[in-house]
């Protein structure tokens, strides 16, 4: 079997190595000329890590990236409504990392030159548009070279030439009026030195968490600030690295200094900042038509809520990998995937219109706009901790799940202990 990949980000670098994992020949077709650490941080959730350190990679991710210790959610004025440890430390048998998305990529993309070969990996190559028959599917490029292969495999992203092929009638990417502006910068260790901070509520909103460390004991800390408009507000088209102003979002958070955090010095100390509208697409009722399917971003783009967007990808890949390789079919391995991948992922994207385990933040600025002298006095915490813990399961990633699924593996190896 040979199958072409579409696009060469996260997933589908990932799905890459999968089908190299599986035994099964990959070529993989990326737009760029060249591969290069763009973007700003992200976070890999355990279920994704499980999943990339069955493929080997745990101590390149180890080493690249921030174990998360804990997460915690606080209101505008820093007050905590809900603390909680993260990966190991909450019992699950993965980390859970911080990262540079630049950096995963990289560490993906060499990982795939080492182990299908520099001549399976094909930069330059924009798809124009695919056809196929019962016996194979081929890819026409933008410059006129033409490839043939048992299956296409659409990992090109929110802006999928694949999707677009597939769905010619849809239209743009929807936007719900908030705008997201993200960041690094050098800063001192907070908290736990590891721990993942969301403060505010659904229209006003800043994140940030370290993705590294210099010599000198400062963190690199990545940052996003939210803010919601008008939906008919003017906006350009989705891109990672249009650049911003500090001017046009600074002013919202001049007051946000907190005991362990000064939100405006933070957003001072970045070099760059870059402007993102969040932006999602509706769930499709099908991803597959033939022998052309659809994976990550290309499939179920999502809001950047609940840090899922490259963790349900990395899923996507493996599961695909493990059904070509099991099922007795290239028919029946699709239809296998989509009936797990499809209907999990439209969960979440569901979940994220709905602020997902974000809630929590929603709830107490409902209830305590001004700040609150105890947390218990404003919502109970069986009520946050229904609302984080079912986001979990709905995700894939609450720990005793996780923790007891079969492996995704061809040929697995032992689970690791708890």
């Amino acid at each position: 079997m040979r199958v072409l990949v579409i696009g060469g980000g996260i997933g589908g670098l990932a799905t890459a190595l999968s089908l190299h994992a599986a035994g099964i020949e990959a070529e993989l077709y990326e737009a760029a000329a060249e591969i290069r650490p763009l973007g700003v941080g992200i976070n890999l959730q355990p279920h994704a890590v499980r999943e990339l350190t069955e493929l080997g990679l745990g101590p390149a991710l180890a080493e690249a990236g921030v174990a998360t210790q804990e997460f915690r959610y606080a209101n505008r004025f820093g007050q905590t409504i809900w603390a909680e440890p993260r990966g190991l430390a909450a019992g699950y048998r993965w980390p859970q990392y911080s990262i540079h998305r630049g950096r995963l990529q990289m560490l993906l993309w060499e990982a795939a030159r080492a182990r299908l070969g520099e001549a399976r990996l094909r930069l330059g190559r924009r798809l124009a548009e695919f056809t196929q028959d019962a016996a194979g599917v081929t890819a026409h490029f933008a410059d006129g070279e033409a490839v043939r292969g048992d299956l296409l495999v659409g990992a090109d992203g929110i802006h999928s030439a694949v999707r677009a092929q597939l769905v010619p009638q849809e239209g743009p990417p929807k936007w719900n009026g908030a705008l997201l502006w993200r960041a690094t910068s050098l800063a001192l260790p907070f908290l736990t030195g590891a721990t993942m901070v969301q403060a505010g509520h659904r229209d006003t909103k800043f994140v940030c968490y370290p993705i590294g460390r210099v010599e000198d004991g400062r963190a690199v800390v990545n940052w996003i600030a939210e803010q919601r408009f008008p939906t008919d507000t003017p906006w350009a088209r989705e891109d990672w690295n249009r650049p911003a102003r500090k001017s046009d979002f600074l002013p919202i958070f001049a007051d946000w200094r907190f005991p362990w955090l000064d939100v405006p010095s933070l957003i001072e100390a970045a070099e760059a900042v870059y402007e993102f509208p969040m932006v999602d697409r509706d769930p499709l009722p099908r991803w597959t038509e033939g022998r052309v399917t659809l994976l990550g971003d290309a499939a179920h783009p999502m809001y950047p809520i609940g840090s899922n967007g490259a963790s349900q990808a990395v899923l996507d890949a493996r599961f695909l990998a493990l059904q070509l390789a099991t099922q007795p079919g290239v028919a029946a391995a699709l239809g296998a995937y989509e009936a797990v991948r499809r209907p999990a992922t439209a969960a979440v994207v569901e979940a994220n219109r709905g602020d997902g385990p974000d809630r929590v933040m929603d709830i107490v600025h409902a209830r305590a706009p001004g700040g609150f002298e105890r947390i218990e006095d404003v919502v109970p915490q069986a009520e946050l901790e229904a609302t984080v813990m079912g986001y979990k399961r709905i995700a894939g990633f609450d720990p005793a799940t996780l923790n007891a699924r079969e492996s995704w593996s061809v040929r697995p190896e032992p689970l690791p202990a708890a």
